[in-house]
């Protein structure tokens, strides 16, 4: 049966004989699998080099298509379910479902269900059997991935207030290459608002002209217009998820300009902007990501609280200012810390000295008197910017809606040293962490170090491909792909005893077992003139300290079409909420370099049984 189909579908393309390479790769597409253009070039000029000539009959076509489609792993799943080795039947479609894919409810309706979308040739569905060509289509479809399906779209519960959700966030979303020097550009907010990243951030400085200007100030990267930014988020908010969007101001400009900032984000923004509380004035507990739906919040400095901001919101407050008492500067990221090799050091990081005992006395920080346009001020309702001076002095004053930014080096020692007094923190406020200012070259540290002990905007370089951004981008596949999932109990608990390097009895270890059967069309080295590569796969788990390990597979010699390993791995997890896991394939160029050929990341308690 399957080979009449197969020429009913392709005899009309050899009605004069022959075809050629582009003409092979579009009857390939007819034939819904995907291929790989290095592979088929591969294996078609093996096919008529043989005969000095350009072109191929029908006979060598099936030929290609076998030898590309009919993987052996596939066959040998095929035939341990189907007596005949030509035909699947309903029950034994069930009998493989239940025992190889764990889908233990899987009836005649499942089995149906997939006949019915996957089996190409008409005959067969019709009696409700399935072919191999059936059965390679969805072995090789997204019902059969590794992630989850139903991750795929938003399955948490959406309700909490926001200082319970990971959230996922980018710094100094304007730049697209290094910080230095390189270039400023609006495709900075269009990729990562389409990559579902929910926070971003906005340098803002007095321009020329009144029109205030976004860059990374006191280095040479270009300008570009506050005025843009916004339109250009209004434009793509909503693309990717439906969920709020917090704008990070980092606000150099003088009141002036802060006016005309306030008057371009309530005019562009409309509606979106949230300029109000929702519900309740008095603010006891952070709104939702549900009750904030498509709506889109400023982050800043604030004068006074929420309620006094309410109660003007019908008087007109143009040209009024408000003064906020500061260490050093305006921006919430502490100077010390996120421009390091930009500025001479000065001291703006007042800490406690119970928190660092050892520490000489240092001299005490000027205060500096910020003003701010009040009717900036006004606009910002749950997301107020407060510096952070400690934990303790966090428990005592700091409000619901009031958050910190901490950059990463004083962030890890935070890790380190007060994890317990860390994950209480985060439990009721929303945190931020940003990179160090000596990473000129946009380079990002391990996001995962943060998520463990529950910061919620561990904000990265989108722009940097990189182990870190990979972590980032499979954390945020989950929950629909929305960039909020929600944190375990254990980090969202006022009174949890949870730290990273102690879990105690937040354990709930899971054994895993991963079984590497074989690769599939793997990007061809590039050093190989043809299709080959020596691959090997690193499996590797991020969590908590004692979670974290890596494996690695033997190498395939020159075989990236169909590299076959049937190894298996096995992993013991202590802590799978909080735990990444990732497959890396590299090419062995010699006994001590290989090259990253490709990646997958993911959510451990994404990851699909079968």
């Amino acid at each position: 049966i399957s080979h009449t189909w197969f020429l009913s579908i392709i005899q009309n393309e050899f009605r004069t004989g022959k075809i050629d390479l582009d003409s092979t790769m579009k009857l390939l597409e007819t034939l819904q699998i995907p291929f790989d253009f290095a592979h088929v070039k591969h294996v078609f000029k093996k096919t008529v080099d043989k005969r000095k000539a350009q072109t191929i009959n029908i006979e060598d076509f099936r030929a290609i298509y076998r030898a590309i489609v009919h993987r052996p792993e596939f066959h040998e799943l095929f035939r341990a379910y189907c007596p005949n080795c030509k035909i699947l039947a309903g029950s034994e479609l069930i009998e493989f479902l239940r025992k190889e894919q764990y889908e233990t409810e899987a009836c005649e309706m499942t089995a149906l269900e997939i006949i019915l979308k996957y089996e190409p040739i008409e005959e067969v569905r019709k009696r409700r059997q399935m072919s191999f060509e059936g059965f390679i289509r969805y072995m090789s479809s997204e019902d059969c991935s590794i992630f989850k399906n139903d991750h795929r779209t938003i399955y948490q519960d959406m309700n909490h207030p926001l200082c319970d959700y990971f959230i996922s966030s980018s710094h100094n979303t304007y730049l697209i290459s290094d910080q230095l020097i390189g270039p400023s550009d609006l495709w900075g907010y269009t990729s990562a608002l389409l990559k579902g990243c929910r926070c971003l951030e906005i340098d803002c400085w007095d321009g020329s002209n009144n029109e205030p200007v976004v860059y990374h100030g006191h280095t040479l990267t270009s300008k570009i217009p506050f005025r843009s930014v916004i339109q250009v988020i209004d434009k793509y908010a909503f693309v990717a998820s439906d969920y709020p969007i917090v704008l990070s101001l980092e606000n150099h400009c003088s009141p002036k300009q802060q006016e005309v900032m306030a008057e371009y984000l309530e005019s562009i923004l409309g509606d979106k902007l949230l300029t109000s509380t929702i519900g309740d004035t008095v603010v006891t507990q952070l709104p939702s990501p549900e009750a904030l739906k498509f709506k889109i919040l400023v982050k800043n400095k604030k004068v006074g609280t929420i309620e006094e901001g309410m109660l003007r919101r019908d008087l007109d407050s143009h040209g009024e200012t408000g003064e906020i008492s500061d260490l050093e500067n305006m921006s919430d990221e502490d100077e010390t810390d996120e421009k390091a090799p930009l500025y001479p050091k000065n001291d703006s990081s007042k800490r406690k000295s119970e928190q660092r005992p050892s520490a000489p006395p240092r001299k005490k920080a000027k205060m500096k008197k910020i003003k701010i346009a009040i009717v900036l001020s006004d606009l910002v309702i749950y997301t107020k910017s407060e510096k952070f001076v400690s934990f303790e002095h966090s428990l005592a004053n700091q409000k619901c809606y009031e958050n910190n930014s901490i950059g990463e080096v004083q962030a890890r020692k935070f890790v380190k040293h007060s994890a317990k007094d860390f994950v209480s923190h985060t439990s009721r406020f929303i945190t931020r962490i940003y990179p160090k200012g000596t990473r000129a070259n946009s380079s990002n540290y391990n996001p995962q170090e943060f998520w463990n002990v529950g910061c919620q905007m561990v904000a990265l370089n989108f722009q940097t491909p990189g182990v870190q951004m990979e972590l980032q981008n499979g954390k945020f596949l989950d929950n629909g792909g929305c960039g909020y999932v929600l944190k375990p109990e254990f980090l969202r608990k006022h009174n949890s005893t949870f730290t990273p390097h102690n879990v105690g009895r937040y354990s709930k270890p899971m054994s895993l077992s991963i079984r590497l059967i074989s690769g599939h069309q793997l990007p061809p080295s590039n050093l190989s003139k043809t299709n080959k590569a020596d691959p090997l796969v690193h499996i590797e788990i991020y969590g908590v300290p004692e979670d974290q390990a890596k494996k690695k597979s033997s190498v395939i010699k020159s075989n990236a079409l169909s590299p076959r390993w049937d190894e298996t791995f096995s992993f013991t997890v202590q802590v799978p909420e909080l735990a990444l896991i990732r497959f890396c394939v590299e090419d062995e160029i010699s006994l001590v370099a290989n090259e990253f050929l490709g990646q997958y990341t993911l959510p451990l308690l994404s990851l699909s049984k079968g």
